[in-house]
């Protein structure tokens, strides 16, 4: 590689790092939030400098060549070095900057998400929050795979993933439309689940672990008619009188105000779920995550809505 000083754009060398990894301009340009020719314009520069190709097109995406495959690590000290100077220069000067990634459910928009963004936009304007929405499972991978510096999955005492600190607590609720007897109670018994029609995430996952294992126990049937990992999807149906789900009231609170779903806590057995605050443990976290892990718990803690569901 040549080391000609125009070479050592760290934008250009993050592109290469990421195109490497996801294997696709698309994935990548989705990744880093830029456009796809942006990607290409950036990799052919990246090329003419390297003077040889870094990748070779093929129907299946991106695959390093043999240049590629030398410089890739040789990128990803650079990076790693860079990055250390930056923490070192922002723990100094004791104010963080740089973007934070954080995972989190769907259903923590409105209570977490954006009263985080700008809690940390008035406290820490160097900081870049990015966003992005899953499931448990979803945010446990990227977690691991360092996708990831912060996620908030839920927990189940049959649950595994990276570790984490407990941030909220709410019990499991049987959804229904409006105006359904069933759900029309403050709570309901475990079995009177049995052969409602469910729409329920599918497995594995944490959900469905746990609902699986107490059907077995007290040897009821679940009739999942439907399987969704999306809370929109699975709100919207019940809404519609198409089947009934299992969700914490804190997923459902705007439907729940519209008067547009019900909910009765499930008791006998209560099923209880953890929302946890996990960091990645593909690398350590930086100046910035852990301040913005912090103002996660504080808007957590001073959520007045969060408060108020939680068990």
């Amino acid at each position: 590689m040549s080391t000609e000083k125009h070479l050592w754009n760290l934008n250009r060398l993050h592109t290469f790092v990421e195109v490497a990894k996801s294997g696709s301009l698309k994935a990548a340009a989705l990744k880093l939030g830029i456009p796809q020719p942006a990607i290409s314009r950036q990799i052919a520069r990246l090329e003419s400098e390297c003077k040889g190709r870094l990748f070779d097109r093929t129907g299946r995406g991106m695959v390093l060549t043999e240049l590629g495959s030398k410089t890739l690590p040789l990128v990803e000290r650079i990076l790693a070095k860079a990055d250390a100077l930056t923490e070192s220069i922002a723990t100094t000067a004791g104010m963080p900057f740089g973007d934070v990634r954080i995972g989190m459910l769907p259903s923590l928009y409105r209570h977490v998400g954006v009263p985080l963004f700008f809690a940390v936009r008035e406290r820490f304007p160097g900081v870049r929050l990015r966003f992005f929405e899953g499931s448990a499972g979803q945010i446990d991978q990227w977690l691991s795979l360092g996708d990831l510096d912060l996620g908030l999955p839920y927990r189940y005492e049959t649950s595994t993933g990276p570790e984490g600190d407990p941030v909220i607590s709410a019990d499991s609720c049987l959804v229904g439309p409006a105006r359904d007897r069933l759900t029309s109670a403050d709570s309901v018994p475990f079995r009177a689940l049995d052969g409602l029609p469910l729409i329920l995430p599918s497995a594995p996952s944490g959900v469905r672990t746990t609902l699986d294992r107490l059907a077995r126990e007290q040897k009821i049937e679940l009739n999942i008619v439907v399987e969704a990992d999306s809370t929109q999807l699975q709100t919207t149906i019940v809404a519609q009188g198409g089947a009934y789900t299992v969700l914490p009231e804190l997923a459902i609170t705007e439907w729940l105000d519209r008067g547009e779903l019900q909910a009765a806590r499930i008791i006998e057995p209560v099923i209880e779920r953890h929302i946890t605050l996990a960091l990645s443990s593909a690398h350590p976290p930086s100046y910035a995550t852990r301040c913005v892990a912090k103002v996660v718990k504080e808007v957590i803690e001073n959520s007045k809505t969060i408060q108020a569901h939680e068990c």
